[in-house]
């Protein structure tokens, strides 16, 4: 479709709450996370670490569109190959702010993948070359030299490229998202699934957990201030024992999450004790359970098996909601694989307003593989060489 780009307009707005809650549905539709996600990002006390905002797509008189960005300043180790990232710590000791890039995000800090809403039946393509040319103008306003497409799945992606290439951005592979399918939404037709290497390890984990540490667990939509401060507990251990922090969360993002309609808190307590060992948080959006963050007693780790002790309760809880995939997001990806978890490619669209930066930083980019960015991808691939296949970016 060929558009009057003269009734084309976008403008940004500094809340949610501007955009019509109409909008938001029509625009976010089942299953990605919509105005409930962003609402309770908005209010978790991150003003530290994101400023958040939204461009209004706005045709012919009428609101099609929302363009969620935010503006954060990007540890560059977190992105960096190894053999650059190191020097690049060294040096921020000396000069900070070299350590750091100040950067316009099109998508979200922690959403499984990025998404330009669009009401239904428009095309991205179509608007691709005036949301780059509106979010370019922003991000010189804002100050923010670097301009990035997050974490885009491979058909956007396609969209955007040709006015990406022509604007100066460059592509890198990021941390891929992962899915697993829940077939007629039962627990057996799941486990049926797996290749018999996976059920079996599996089903022999879960019997030995059993054994090992009984646990009554529960999902509940909304946890009391003390469930709260147990699940953030958990979630801070999970979190420090990760590798890649990209936001960094306190409780009052629980509490905000919590209000949402979608959301579901997986508990697990061990039952001599009433002890809390692990947590899920979960959005149900249509036919998807969406693992977001979870929490484990690392105290109680090893023998008891926690993690697929947790991911047997997601599948029986999604499978209660009527589910049929559970996305798990990014990292941790050698328990996912193990539990039959598909990857997804995601793509990140970069570009410096410098020329000679960005020139320098695409040379970077160029040795972002899934080898460089995670262990376990590495050593994935090192079973399955042909699998980094997926992760390139090829026509369709």
């Amino acid at each position: 479709m060929a558009l009057n780009l003269s009734a084309l307009k976008i403008t940004f707005k500094e809340t949610h709450e501007v955009l019509d809650s109409e909008l938001w549905q029509s625009c976010f539709r089942a299953p990605l996370e919509g105005q409930f996600w962003y609402k309770a990002l908005e209010n978790s006390k991150l003003e530290d670490q994101f400023t958040f905002f939204y461009g209004l797509i706005e045709y012919e008189g009428n609101n099609v569109g929302i363009i969620p960005c935010f503006v954060h300043n990007v540890p560059l180790s977190l992105v960096a190959p190894a053999i650059v990232a190191w020097p690049l710590k060294q040096l921020a000791r000396i000069i900070p702010r070299v350590g750091y890039q100040r950067t316009l995000f099109i998508g979200s800090p922690c959403s499984d993948s990025g998404t330009i809403g669009l009401r239904e039946g428009l095309n991205l393509t179509d608007f691709t070359a005036s949301i780059i040319f509106a979010c370019k103008k922003e991000a010189v306003a804002l100050k923010a030299p670097m301009l990035v497409f997050k974490d885009f799945e491979k058909s956007d992606i396609h969209s955007l490229n040709s006015q990406c290439e022509k604007s100066g951005f460059f592509t890198l592979p990021s941390y891929p998202g992962t899915v697993v399918l829940i077939p007629e939404s039962t627990k057996d037709a799941y486990i049926g699934g797996l290749s018999s290497s996976h059920r079996h390890n599996l089903l022999k984990k879960l019997r030995r957990s059993n054994e090992v540490l009984p646990l009554v667990t529960t999902v509940i939509s909304n946890p009391s201030e003390s469930e709260l401060t147990e699940i953030f507990s958990l979630f801070l251990q999970t979190y420090e024992k990760g590798s890649t922090k990209f936001e960094r969360l306190d409780i009052t993002f629980f509490k905000q999450i919590s209000l949402a309609e979608q959301s579901r808190f997986i508990l697990q307590r061990e039952a001599a004790t009433g002890k809390l060992v692990t947590f899920m948080l979960g959005f149900v959006i249509g036919k998807r359970f969406i693992n977001k963050f979870i929490g484990i007693d690392y105290s109680r780790a090893g023998k008891t098996f926690l993690y697929f002790r947790l991911f047997e309760a997601a599948i029986e809880a999604a499978c209660n909601e009527g589910a049929t995939e559970i996305q798990s997001g990014q990292t941790g990806y050698r328990a996912k694989l193990d539990l039959g978890h598909t990857l997804i490619p995601l793509y990140n669209h970069v570009r410096h307003q410098n020329s000679v930066i960005n020139f320098i930083y695409k040379k970077i980019g160029s040795q972002v593989t899934w080898k460089s960015l995670d262990a376990d991808l590495a050593y994935y691939l090192k079973a399955h060489p042909k699998a980094e296949l997926t992760s390139l970016l090829k026509p369709e």
